[in-house]
């Protein structure tokens, strides 16, 4: 499996998780889970955009490297 796609299923993976803190935080007024929560979130989030980081710069080293052939 790419590391762009593992980013990608971890990141999501954080941000539900984050989410469900985040909502138990609110429900049982925790509010440092509720602030854990939120910050997992965050980085899940971020953690995705890595990974589609990744994704575009194998993609234009593919590409770059079909211009090098035919060049």
């Amino acid at each position: 499996m790419k590391t762009s796609t593992k980013d990608k299923i971890q990141g999501s993976f954080h941000e539900m998780k984050g989410t469900i803190k985040e909502a138990v935080g609110k429900v049982t007024s925790d509010r440092n889970l509720k602030a854990e929560g939120k910050a997992e979130k965050r980085a899940g989030k971020v953690q995705q955009r890595i990974g589609d980081a990744k994704e575009v710069v194998a993609n234009l080293k593919g590409k770059l490297a079909g211009l090098r052939k035919t060049g």
